[in-house]
């Protein structure tokens, strides 16, 4: 079955499956029962430092080659949370991972580096 992407507040849709929300920080004001997730991963976002970066908060912004590099590392620690992601796909899940609404370029977010990660599953 497919991983999807999306952002959090795109239209929920009939096939999406399991909706996994990955980002750092929860989406602000939005009330419990809004929430348009089945579980939220925080530690598959990027670290507070490399969100922090890139968004210029500690000074210049990284740019995307460094981003991209960086997430990657960190997504190293969690080789077990996406395995059993991966493993879930075998099986003929559906999953939908669901990023921040700000986030409009899927080629310049770590949702689509994740589902990457999850269908080409390296040995340790």
């Amino acid at each position: 079955m497919p991983i999807k992407t999306k952002r959090w507040n795109d239209p929920k849709e009939p096939d999406d499956g399991f909706r996994l929300l990955i980002c750092r920080y929860r989406p602000r004001a939005l009330k419990k029962e809004l929430e348009t997730w089945d579980k939220w991963e925080k530690n598959l976002g990027p670290s507070k430092d490399l969100h922090a970066d890139f968004y210029g908060k500690h000074g210049e912004p990284i740019g995307w080659p460094e981003y991209r590099r960086r997430y990657l590392k960190e997504m190293k620690d969690q080789k077990d949370r996406i395995a059993d992601l991966a493993r879930r796909v075998a099986a003929g899940e559906t999953i939908t991972l669901l990023c921040s609404s700000a986030c409009i370029d899927p080629e310049r977010c770590h949702r689509t580096l994740l589902k990457k990660l999850i269908e080409e599953p390296k040995e340790a």
